[in-house]
């Protein structure tokens, strides 16, 4: 077993590794990405314009072998724009079917909230059930399926928020930021004179990515470390400040994601600290805050870090400790 952990965090290194010749810093996002990936989970990058969000998903799916599309949300964008059509070829005299950008591993969706709600429904049951229905016939979508979709949260005219429901489908919400003074110098030197990204070269293969998520499902989750991950979810359901808590997906999403955090760093079992690193992107998109908590200038991130204050964590002897 811990052989096998070590094929986890030794691919993991190899792809930040390779990401880093493009991406500077932002180490904390690329692990975040790579738990998704190794989860076969969604992420939603909410951040302003220009901060590498894109070359972030390109760097990604050229270091994993992976076919890439974006899709630029729009008003005017259709459900058949993203999971494609079916058209009569003159030639054949017969109906073929034109697979849209959703049949990639690797699909960048852009500005989501630009598109309309039947567009954006039109993901729901890819990302969910991996699968796209178009004209009553049901496709399945290439293994691994990963949607990366962004949010600008500075401009709100022209679009249209998430629902819940949707917003639940995503494994992790993730906020880039903007570079400090020194990365931003090195950004500038290394696109100077090329662009990393043509130079990059895939460092593990798409059937390891597999193989990879396969050895995360084993890692060991103690009992206290249970037990804790479940109270944090359940105390977001208790709050005042706090119209809707976390549901059991979250849980799940939580559960899964601390094994894979705990795989790419090298360790065969789960420890308090990979579930309080993971708390904020997991938890914080899935709360509705009361008219209480908005109004006296709180956010999901202030709650998820006032629960991680409030409910004890085991120390890490507990954390080893079976049922």
């Amino acid at each position: 077993m811990i052989g096998e952990i070590g094929q986890v965090a030794e691919a993991a290194t190899k792809i930040r590794r390779n990401v880093g010749r493009v991406i500077v810093g932002k180490e904390e996002a690329i692990n975040l990405l790579l738990v998704a990936l190794l989860c076969e989970g969604h992420v939603l990058i909410e951040d302003v314009p220009g901060v590498g969000k894109t070359t972030l998903a390109k760097a990604l799916a050229r270091s994993l072998d992976l076919s890439f599309q974006r899709i630029q949300f729009t008003p005017d964008l259709l459900p058949s724009d993203v999971t494609g059509l079916s058209y009569f070829n003159q030639k054949t005299q017969e109906f073929q079917f034109r697979p849209g950008p959703i049949f990639a591993n690797l699909v960048l969706a852009d500005e989501i909230n630009r598109a309309t709600p039947r567009t954006q429904s039109s993901l729901l049951e890819a990302m969910e059930e991996r699968q796209a229905t178009t004209d009553g016939e049901t496709r399945q979508l290439p293994r691994p399926f990963f949607v990366l979709a962004t949010e600008n949260p500075v401009e709100l005219e022209g679009t249209f928020p998430l629902p819940e429901a949707q917003l639940d489908r995503f494994l992790l919400r993730v906020s880039l930021g903007y570079p400090d003074r020194d990365e931003e110098r090195q950004i500038a030197r290394r696109f100077l004179e090329t662009n990393p990204l043509d130079e990059l070269r895939p460092v593990i293969t798409t059937h390891q990515i597999a193989e990879l998520a396969r050895e995360c499902r084993q890692v060991y989750v103690g009992e206290a470390v249970e037990e804790y991950l479940v109270d944090l979810v359940r105390a977001t359901r208790e709050r005042t400040d706090v119209t809707l808590g976390a549901s059991p997906r979250a849980t799940l999403a939580l559960f899964r994601a601390s094994q894979a955090l705990a795989a790419i760093s090298g360790r065969e079992y789960v420890l308090p600290d990979d579930v309080k690193q993971l708390a904020g992107p997991i938890i914080g998109h899935r709360i509705i805050l009361a008219a209480r908590g908005r109004f006296d200038g709180r956010t999901a991130r202030d709650v998820v870090a006032a629960v991680i204050q409030q409910v004890p964590a085991p120390v890490e002897a507990e954390a080893l400790v079976g049922g």
